[in-house]
C-alpha cells in the first residue's frame, strides 16, 4: 500500500498547494459519496489521480493530495471490501469479467493502459441514481450495475447509427426508412460490439463517443464534436485518430467543392475515381490531385479558411501531443506490452475481417467478374501490388506474445489454425488480401478522393502501429466503413443481420457454457473475442 513520503528535511508546501490539494480530495470524497468515502476504493482513486498529476509534472501537488487523502483513509482491515473498477486482461477469467471483488495491496494495476473515462462516466451515472434511490454501496458497485452502463451506451449506439445513416444517405432517394432502420439494427448487433455490451470494457463507450463525435461533425458543429472527441479520448487514447478523421472529412468536403468548381472550369466533371475506373491513367490523376492540393494549400486565404473550419479539432490534437510529451508516450500503464511497430499486415487482416463480416455486400458473381476485369485492364498495377504485399508480409509481420499465449481469444485460434499451419501460408493468402482490398476500396467509389485519402490515412494510423492482432481494434473503422458504403438492398441487410445474430448466439453460448481451466489454475476460463 502506498505510504506518504517522509516530509522531514523538505520544505513545507505553501498554502496554495494545500488548498488545491484539499479541494481535489474534497471533490473526490463528494463524488464517491460519504457512505464509502473512507474505503480502499476511494484510496485507490485518489492514488490514481495523484499519479496522473505526477505524470503531468505536478509532483508537489500530487504528494500533498496523497497525504491529505491518506489521512482520510481507514485501516486496511475493513469488514466490507469495496469493489474497484479495473480492466485487467492478464488475470484469470473470473476476474477478467472486469470488476474485481478483491483488492490487491498494489496501489494501481499497471495493466490498465487507458485513461479513466469509463470509470468517471460510471460514477457520474450511478452516483446520482444511488442518491435518489438510497442504494447501498454493495448495489452501486455490483457487477451487474457496472455492466448496465455499457447497455446504456449500446442503446445510444443504436440511435446514433440510425441518425448517421439518415444523415449520410439523406440525398439517396432510393433508400427507404426500412433499410436505414434494419441497417442500424444490424450494425448495433455487430458481433464484437454486441458481445462487449454485456461486459465492463471500454469498447462500447468508446464507440458511443466516436459515433456521437462523427454525427456532430456531419451536422457542422465542430465545437460540440471536439468536446465529445475529448470524451472519446478519455476512453481510449487512440481515438484521437478518428477525431482527426472527422476533421479530415470536413476538409475533404471543402476540397471536393473546390475541385468540382475547378473541374467545371476545365469542362471535366468526372471524379478522379471515375476517370480511373473508366480506364484513364491513374498516375496522371495522382499528379493532378497533388498539383491541386499544393495550389490550394499555398494560398494563405484558403489555409486560413481551413484552420477556421477545423480549429476545435486542431486544439484537441495539440492537447493530445502535449499529453504524449508530458506522459512520455501514449500508454499510461504497462508500455512493454504495448510497443509501437510497423505491422503493415494489419491492413490485410482488417480487409479480410471486413470481407468476412460484410460478405453479403462484398461477395457476388458480378463483383468477382468485375475484379477479374480490373486485373486484366491493369495487370502491372496488380502485379506491383502483389509484390509489395509479399515484401510487407515478409519484412513487417510481427507476432505479439499475447497472441500466442492467451487461448481464450478467437484470434489465438485464427493464428494457430491458419497462419501457423505452415510458414508459407501468410504468403498464399495474398491473392485473397488483394481481392478483399479491392472490394473494400470499390465500395467507396461514390466518395470523393479527398474523403478516401482521409479515411485510409486514419485506417493505417489506427492499425499499422498495433503489434497485437486484436479484433476489437477494428470496431470503429469497420463501422465507419459500413456507414459510408452505398445503402445495400433490403435482402442483403437482412442477411447481414441474420449472420450477426447467428454469430452472437454462438459466441455467447460458448462464453457461458464452453468453459475450461488452465493446467496451473483452478479458475474458470471462457472463450471470447
Amino acid at each position: 500500500m502506498y505510504k506518504p513520503p517522509d516530509k522531514e528535511g523538505k520544505s513545507v508546501p505553501n498554502a496554495t498547494l494545500i488548498l488545491m490539494a484539499t479541494f481535489v480530495c474534497g471533490c473526490l470524497r463528494m463524488c464517491v459519496g460519504p457512505q464509502y468515502a473512507n474505503t480502499k476504493c476511494h484510496y485507490k482513486m485518489s492514488f490514481y489521480l495523484s499519479n496522473t498529476l505526477r505524470r503531468l509534472g505536478l509532483a508537489m501537488l500530487a504528494e500533498q493530495m496523497q497525504e491529505i487523502s491518506s489521512s482520510w483513509t481507514v485501516p486496511s482491515h475493513l469488514s466490507q471490501v469495496e469493489k474497484f473498477l479495473r480492466r485487467n486482461r492478464l488475470r484469470p477469467q473470473g476476474r477478467q469479467t472486469v470488476v474485481d471483488a478483491e483488492l490487491s495491496e498494489s496501489p494501481w494495476d499497471p495493466m490498465i493502459t487507458t485513461l479513466p473515462g469509463l470509470y468517471l462516466v460510471s460514477t457520474g451515472i450511478i452516483k446520482p441514481v444511488s442518491w435518489l434511490l438510497s442504494w447501498t454501496g454493495t448495489v452501486v458497485c455490483s457487477t451487474g450495475m457496472l455492466r448496465f452502463i455499457n447497455l446504456l451506451f449500446s442503446t445510444g449506439n443504436l440511435q446514433f447509427l440510425h441518425l448517421l445513416l439518415c444523415k449520410i444517405h439523406h440525398k439517396d432517394k432510393v433508400t427507404s426508412a426500412f433499410q436505414r432502420i434494419v441497417s442500424a439494427l444490424a450494425l448495433a448487433s455487430f458481433p464484437l460490439l454486441y458481445f462487449f455490451s454485456f461486459l465492463y470494457y471500454t469498447d462500447v463507450g468508446s464507440t458511443f463517443f466516436i459515433l456521437f463525435t462523427y454525427l456532430m461533425c456531419l451536422y457542422g458543429s465542430p465545437k460540440t464534436a471536439a468536446c465529445l472527441g475529448f470524451c472519446a479520448f478519455m476512453f481510449r487514447q487512440t481515438n484521437i485518430i478518428w477525431i482527426i478523421f472527422c476533421a479530415g472529412s470536413v476538409v475533404a468536403q471543402k476540397l471536393t467543392k473546390m475541385w468540382k468548381t475547378d473541374s467545371v472550369k476545365k469542362k471535366d466533371e468526372r471524379t478522379p475515381w471515375a476517370r480511373f475506373y473508366q480506364g484513364c491513367g491513374f498516375s496522371a490523376e495522382i499528379r493532378k490531385i497533388v498539383r491541386f492540393l499544393l495550389e490550394y494549400v499555398l494560398s494563405l486565404n484558403n489555409l486560413k479558411a481551413l484552420i477556421l473550419l477545423i480549429w476545435p479539432y486542431i486544439s484537441l490534437v495539440v492537447g493530445f501531443l502535449l499529453f504524449v510529451f508530458l506522459n512520455g508516450g501514449i500508454v499510461v500503464g504497462d508500455r512493454t506490452s504495448h510497443e509501437i511497430s510497423l505491422n503493415f499486415p494489419q491492413l490485410f487482416y482488417f480487409f479480410s475481417f471486413t470481407f468476412v463480416f460484410s460478405v453479403s455486400h462484398l461477395l457476388s458473381p458480378h463483383k468477382i467478374l468485375s475484379f477479374l476485369d480490373s486485373v486484366k485492364k491493369h495487370p502491372l498495377f496488380y502485379t506491383g501490388f502483389a509484390i509489395v504485399s509479399l515484401l510487407l508480409i515478409w519484412k513487417f509481420t510481427y507476432v505479439h506474445k499475447f497472441l500466442l499465449a492467451d487461448n481464450r481469444h478467437y484470434t489465438f485460434y485464427v493464428w494457430k489454425n491458419i497462419f501457423q499451419r505452415h510458414e508459407v501460408m501468410k504468403y498464399v493468402l495474398v491473392p485473397g488480401y488483394i481481392f478483399a482490398a479491392w472490394t473494400f476500396t470499390e465500395s467507396f467509389k461514390s466518395k470523393s478522393i479527398f474523403w478516401n485519402l482521409a479515411f485510409f490515412f486514419c485506417l493505417a494510423a489506427a492499425t499499422v502501429p498495433q503489434k497485437l492482432l486484436e479484433f476489437r481494434y477494428f470496431i470503429v473503422p469497420y463501422l465507419i466503413y459500413r456507414l459510408n458504403i452505398p445503402m445495400p438492398l433490403g435482402f442483403k441487410i437482412l442477411t447481414e443481420l441474420a449472420i450477426y445474430s447467428l454469430v452472437n448466439v454462438l459466441t455467447v453460448y460458448s462464453f457461458l457454457n464452453k468453459t475450461f481451466q488452465w493446467p496451473d489454475g483452478k479458475e474458470v476460463q471462457r472463450f471470447m473475442w
